[in-house]
């Protein structure tokens, strides 16, 4: 059994569009099809981005400055100059 489907009218770049009217008809598939999947794969990636997120929670923040500071103390980073 197919999931329901809901229509929806989306507006794109012409060159875009073209582009994937060339991908649908090369690979077999729809224009539905390769939007729904880039739709979820781009969703499955905020999704990771979340989880890594609320891991990290507890760790304690850096300023941008303590970093290069750091790295420049490690010999990383050379001043300029």
């Amino acid at each position: 059994m197919t999931a329901p489907q809901r229509r929806a009218t989306i507006y794109m770049d012409t060159e875009l569009h073209r582009a994937l009217r060339f991908k649908a008809a090369e690979t077999d598939r729809s224009i539905s099809d390769l939007v729904n999947e880039a739709v979820r794969l781009s969703l499955a990636e905020d999704l990771e981005d979340l989880a890594i997120v609320r891991e990290r929670a507890g760790e304690p923040d850096l300023s941008f400055e303590a970093v290069v500071n750091d790295l420049k103390r490690r010999g990383k980073l050379q001043p300029p100059g």
